[in-house]
């Protein structure tokens, strides 16, 4: 089997077991959406061993520091001078400009992966009802980002490992 056959049959069963673990087992604790953004993004910074590491390190770095943002953006006082929207927009300007200079640190030096990370963990709070609250975000729960999109990012790069390697072994030399 060619290549491109061999990854596109590996992804289509590896997600066919994501999905399986999404809606089973694995219900509530891992979020497919946010392994598929994982899983991508192993491949696009070079689908191997550095790739593999770059991306789980980046992108549950990017959840840390969007965690940060988002207990600071529920901690603000409702009479600030500014007002809710011009202070939740400061805090994002300044959280993602720290996390982007922290690529000067060579572990967390692959961005896309951190943005990542930081985007999912917005997207989970901001479209699930009630998770944009300290509660949630100091709680020692699934609910809580910084465990439920951390450990949904990670087991999305073993799913792009597994798909790689699974496509590695369906691959035959042609001549």
């Amino acid at each position: 089997m060619n290549s491109l056959s061999a990854l596109s049959v590996s992804i289509g069963l590896i997600a066919g077991l994501a999905t399986f673990l999404a809606v089973g087992p694995l219900s509530g604790v891992f979020l497919i959406w946010a392994a598929t953004i994982s899983w991508a993004a192993y491949f696009a910074l070079g689908g191997d061993k550095q790739a593999a590491v770059n991306t789980a390190v980046c992108s549950v770095f990017g959840v840390l520091v969007a965690t940060y943002a988002a207990y600071e953006i529920a901690t603000i006082a409702p009479d600030n001078a500014l007002g809710f929207p011009a202070m939740a927009a400061v805090i994002v300007t300044v959280t993602v400009i720290a996390m982007c200079l922290s690529a000067n640190i060579p572990a967390l030096s692959a961005i896309p992966a951190s943005v990542l990370g930081y985007s999912a963990t917005f997207g989970y709070l901001l479209q699930t009802p009630d998770k944009l609250s300290t509660d949630v975000l100091l709680g020692a729960t699934w609910d809580n980002p910084l465990l439920v999109i951390s450990f949904s990012l990670v087991l999305g790069v073993a799913l792009g490992i597994a798909s790689a390697k699974l496509a590695a072994k369906m691959t035959t030399i042609e001549a």
